[in-house]
């Protein structure tokens, strides 16, 4: 069957024929569950390591601060909440935008159910943030920015560097949502003061169904999910070893 084109790449991509040919081992060989400690099992969990490693790599992060999830919503669920939940004591105020994507407005809207108090800042005519509405949002009970790098609809690509400054002037954690971004701007968690940072394979001709997020080293964040203690006790479930795979095949930080 020939293969279909379209120009909606922003919505998800295909998986490469040189990803799938990545993948398709360890879903017929090479299955061991990664949280076993017989040599399949060990196989699965050295794939992962690999691919952690990768990540990092690319992002100019460190291997332990790369976390596997589901999809990027669930890493910005993980990102937000996580923060929340660990934070409540030091304060209950986030900042995000009007434009984020659902799965940061949503999670935010039920944090406000739940007590926390959330400032929306607007745009302007371009999609842009002022930088001077956002450092004037802040106060003594911000616990958390969460600004994606670029827009899924209208592309609009925020001035991350500078929401990194201010986030690391005021002492608040800076989260973005990078999922529209990887696979096309390079991005740099270090020299852009980013705390957090979502993405999803999808999006770059890797599998659906799995995504990655990045973690400073120190920042304090709880699990939302429980059951086992996989992804160093944050997120339980077994890996999606397959897909973590076809992340690391596809995964390509800037064009």
């Amino acid at each position: 069957m020939e293969k279909i084109r379209y120009f909606d790449h922003a919505a998800t991509t295909y998986v490469k024929e040189d990803v799938l040919k990545e993948m398709l081992p360890y879903f017929e060989l090479n299955y061991g569950n990664p949280s076993s400690i017989y040599t399949i099992g060990r196989e699965s969990k050295r794939a992962i390591e690999v691919a952690r490693e990768r990540v990092a790599r690319e992002l100019g992060a460190k291997p332990k601060e790369i976390y596997f999830t589901g999809c990027g919503s669930e890493s910005d669920n993980l990102a937000i909440k996580g923060i929340a939940y660990a934070n409540r004591k030091m304060g209950n105020h986030i900042i995000t935008t009007k434009i984020e994507h659902n799965a940061v407005l949503e999670t935010c809207e039920i944090l406000e159910q739940e007590g926390f108090r959330v400032t929306y800042l607007g745009v302007d005519e371009k999609g842009k943030i002022s930088l001077e509405e956002l450092e004037n949002a802040i106060n003594e009970n911000t616990i958390l920015i969460s600004i994606m790098t670029a827009n899924n609809e209208i592309g609009t690509i925020q001035p991350i560097n500078q929401i990194g400054e201010i986030a690391k002037k005021h002492n608040v954690s800076f989260h973005t949502d990078a999922v529209q971004a990887i696979g096309n701007i390079r991005i740099d968690v270090e020299k852009s003061n980013i705390d957090l940072l979502s993405l999803s394979a999808h999006k770059f001709y890797g599998p659906k169904g799995v995504g990655a997020l990045y973690v400073r080293q120190g920042i304090n964040f709880k699990k939302i999910q429980n059951g086992g203690h996989q992804e160093k006790n944050k997120r339980a479930g077994t890996e999606n070893v397959a897909g973590i795979v076809g992340l690391r095949k596809s995964y390509k930080n800037g064009i």
